[in-house]
């Protein structure tokens, strides 16, 4: 029989016990490990039962057992410890509150996707997971946060494989009751609900429920309404999912409807109105058009509001190729915005312009949400040192005349929430050498650059440490192993060989992610024979743990899947390799701690960051990576390994994963496998023990969540807040209509002369530190010096006469305008570097509310007959 109706019935907590309630509601307790203790010894068996989810958790425990709690005076003090704790934790100064005045009062983040906890599944991948370490690491810091998504009823997908080892996709049903979730209610108690008009007269609403992190509040949008159609009350059914209206309206939903419930929830509970928005990765990008409609109703006209807008706007791209970005028909999008739909009062060709691939290679039929992001937001970031590099590169076009390096996208490099991903274990041995609470302070907030106590610590309570994770990840494979396999269809008879899966004793290799062809799952199995002496070599076998997930839609990625799994089956290996189904949160931390090697091998340069071997570092695991992302920056020979790429314009796909392979092969082979089974007297492996403690000592506080989030505060958030507060309605104006006039003014501005003169000789060499004083005749056309900065720009040049490593110098006016309307620059020119030596000169705009020169994308350069002295100078 089916039930007609659905309730999630409560317990009724007896009031010595009703602070486990808020205990339970507040998601501290997913990165808390005295809350999660607690509820654990409320019922052990249950807490398994329940996925270590507090609320599942207190839903099954029975009457007697509560009862026998709240007369349990041990229990009773646990628990008023644990209410007190996450009362100072929630309410306590921090480290945002001891800063010095002007950082913003309130900072809106938007994103897609939340990977807070496995209690809470609204994730698909790193994106998800960055975001949630984000919130987490902002509530640790005090920063005043609040994060903005959507409530997906069936969240991303579960996976399982067929007997053929083909994945499989199963989306169970989320109830919102049954989740640590509030629905954010009017002071009348009624729900607060935020509408979104469609074409055709239609209404989109939506709920908004919200989740409490740590101090930071979540709120997730709900499109399962009953005043909705099906086709709107479906708009929030899952993850990624749908075709191209529907992912439409999910980020109409998220950036729209988003900004209209951050203004309900402040309104309701008084937070304060956020001074910053910030967008991670463009399916957000619609809250600026929002902000703009905002500002559009209180008179301002759209020039000025759109200054307004991104001057507190900040925006963050993950994504390293043009594929990997949200682009929809500019006819869709045109309909949505339309006269009768939504942002009335906006004409719908200014919407489409923000959106618009109008640079050269772009498709300008197509809306990129990652173009409007860029052009409604002041300042922009890639996620590492090289994915900035390569944002810039790709983005080029949106600053034309700027060489990519000037393009203003700066980077602020991952980091990872270090109490949600460190082992308990780990911990403990940390807090034995410093004590709890500084333990606490080092990984939540970070600071030290080194964490030098870790040379301390014995090299047998190392190898013991390390030997005990491996050994709980082995039980942890063997029993999702043994589950998957009866998914499969298998008999406990035929299941008796997991017993013997993995060696607690062996080189443990990880390898999980999702399944994108440029990540290479099946890189590891271009040489079957190769891999399979590795994995059973007599002296220093290799064991390898895999997972992922592919997207549902995307067929090439499931039949890696299935090729890995099918290799994985084989008797001959299958103790040694294994593929885990359903990869997510609860299996993560299990996994990171577990491995001894954490293996990527992504194409370079398309892994903008990539944070699963931030996090198994952070749990003493070696790194054996291919240069990219995040460990392109940080790698060093002493804590891992790097995978030499073969990356060369010539290169076929084919013959460079061939050679990455034979390297990878190579390094563990005769590197990585040799250095863990090097054992001196007592059976330690001493050099490998000294690679855990310098991967502790200097990558533990780089790669923290809390460096990232106060890099944010200090590079992003500040400067956005400032440049908020300077732009009012008069200055908006002044701002949009400079702009205005300088842009029409721009195509009479010219660079027409430049001048050398030397204090020696200047035929083609000079003398290290001599100067060149430079003369620069210019055109400012209708333009005053005061519109713009005349540059010098001088270092190495190629062969070619192309600068790198350049400088930028103003030079100054001499006197007035002459009678042929031009203006005379000048100014010295140190030549303070040996080598090929050049400069040039050029005009950028200038205006003190401009956060960079080449934000407006104008510049003037020297034409070839105006360019007087030759580009290089050679140094001596």
């Amino acid at each position: 029989m089916k039930a007609i109706r659905r309730f999630s019935v409560r317990p009724v907590l007896p009031e010595p016990l009703r602070p486990l309630s808020e205990l339970a509601r507040n998601l501290r307790w997913s990165w808390h490990p005295e809350t999660r203790e607690l509820f654990q010894s409320v019922d052990p068996e249950g807490w398994r039962a329940a996925g270590g989810d507090p609320l599942r958790l207190l839903g099954s425990v029975s009457a007697d057992r509560l009862a026998a709690l709240a007369e349990d005076r041990r229990f009773r003090r646990r628990l008023a410890a644990a209410a007190d704790d996450l009362h100072d934790y929630v309410t306590g100064r921090r480290w945002y509150q001891d800063q010095p005045a002007g950082l913003p009062a309130a900072v809106a983040y938007f994103s897609p996707e939340f990977g807070i906890t496995a209690a809470l599944p609204q994730y698909s991948g790193g994106l998800g997971i960055l975001a949630g370490d984000h919130l987490k690491s902002a509530s640790d810091l005090g920063v005043p946060l609040i994060g903005v998504g959507l409530l997906y009823r069936h969240g991303y997908f579960r996976q399982s494989l067929s007997r053929e080892g083909w994945q499989q996709e199963h989306y169970p049903l989320l109830d919102p009751n049954e989740l640590p979730l509030s629905l954010l209610r009017e002071p009348d108690g009624t729900p607060t609900r935020v509408t979104l008009a469609l074409p055709g007269g239609r209404c989109l609403h939506a709920y908004v429920w919200q989740a409490q992190v740590g101090r930071v509040p979540l709120l997730l949008l709900d499109s399962d309404v009953e005043d909705n159609g099906s086709g709107e009350r479906e708009v929030t059914d899952r993850l990624y999912g749908g075709g191209s209206e529907h992912r439409l309206l999910q980020e109409m939903l998220l950036g729209i409807g988003g900004v209209r419930a951050v203004r309900a929830y402040c309104r309701i509970t008084g937070h304060p109105e956020p001074e910053v928005f910030h967008t991670n990765e463009g399916h957000a990008g619609f809250l600026g058009l929002e902000r703009i409609r905002e500002l559009a109703e209180q008179g301002a006209d759209f020039d000025a509001a759109l200054e307004c807008v991104r001057a507190g706007a900040v925006f963050t791209t993950h994504t390293p190729v043009p594929a990997g970005i949200d682009r929809f028909e500019a006819a869709l999008v045109a309909r949505h915005f339309a006269d009768g739909a939504e942002l009335p009062g906006i004409d719908v060709e200014r919407v489409l312009a923000l959106g618009r691939e109008d640079y050269p290679g772009g498709e300008p039929n197509l809306f990129n949400m990652a173009v409007m992001g860029l052009r409604l937001a002041q300042r922009a970031n890639g996620v590492s040192t090289l994915h900035g590099k390569v944002s810039r590169e790709m983005f080029a076009g949106l600053w034309p005349g700027f060489d990519p390096e000037e393009v203003p996208i700066t980077s602020v490099t991952n980091g990872v929430h270090a109490p949600t991903w460190v082992a308990p274990e780990v911990f403990r041995l940390g807090a034995r050498q410093i004590g709890a609470g500084r333990a606490e302070d080092a990984l939540a907030v970070g600071g030290s650059q080194r964490w030098d106590t870790v040379a301390d610590i014995s090299d047998a309570a190392v190898w013991e440490l390390r030997r005990t994770l491996r050994e709980q990840l082995v039980e942890e494979v063997r029993e999702r192993l043994r589950a998957s396999w009866r998914e499969r269809g298998a008999g406990t008879a035929e299941l008796g060989w997991i017993d013997g899966v993995l060696d607690p004793d062996v080189l443990t290799i990880g390898f999980a992610r999702r399944v994108p062809s440029y990540k290479r799952l099946t890189l590891m199995l271009r040489d079957r024979e190769r891999l399979t002496e590795l994995l059973l070599h007599p002296e220093r076998p290799v064991q390898i743990v895999v997972a992922g997930k592919a997207h549902p839609a995307d067929d090439s990625g499931k039949r890696l899947v299935q090729e890995l799994v099918r290799f994985a089956d084989d008797p001959r290996v299958r103790h040694r390799l294994v593929f885990l189904p359903d990869y997510g949160m609860a299996m993560a931390q299990k996994l990171y701690p577990g491995c001894d090697v954490w293996l990527n091998n992504p194409l370079r340069p398309l892994e903008a960051c990539g944070t699963s071997g931030m996090k198994a570092a952070l749990n003493g695991c070696l790194n054996l990576s291919v240069l990219d992302g995040w460990w392109d920056e940080w790698y060093e020979p002493d804590f891992g390994w790097a995978i030499p790429t073969a990356d060369g314009a010539a290169m076929d796909d084919d013959r460079r994963d061939d050679l990455e392979a034979a390297a990878l092969y190579d390094l563990l082979a005769q590197r990585v496998a040799p250095r863990f089974y090097d054992r001196a007297a007592g059976g330690l492996p001493g050099r490998w023990i000294e690679m855990v403690r310098r991967t502790l000592a200097t990558l533990g506080p780089k790669v923290l969540a809390g460096r990232m989030v106060r890099e944010y505060v200090e590079r992003l958030y500040a400067p956005a807040a400032e440049a908020h507060r300077s732009l009012d309605a008069i200055a908006a104006r002044e701002l949009a209509a400079w702009k205005a006039r300088v842009r029409a003014a721009w195509p009479a501005v010219a660079v027409d002369h430049v001048e050398a003169v030397s204090d020696g000789p200047l035929n083609g060499t000079a003398e290290l530190g001599s100067t060149v004083s430079l003369r620069v005749s210019v055109t400012l056309g209708e333009l005053d010096p005061s519109d713009v900065e005349v540059q010098a720009v001088a270092g190495r040049v190629d062969s070619a006469d192309r600068l790198s490593q350049a400088a930028a110098f103003p030079l100054k006016a001499t006197g007035a305008v002459g009678l042929d309307g031009r203006r005379l620059y000048e100014g010295p020119l140190t030549l303070d570097r040996t080598g090929p030596f050049g400069y040039t000169v050029r005009i950028l705009p200038a205006h003190r509310l401009l956060a960079d020169g080449a934000e407006l994308g104008l510049v003037a350069m020297p034409s070839s007959e105006g360019a007087g002295e030759a580009a290089g100078v050679l140094m001596r």
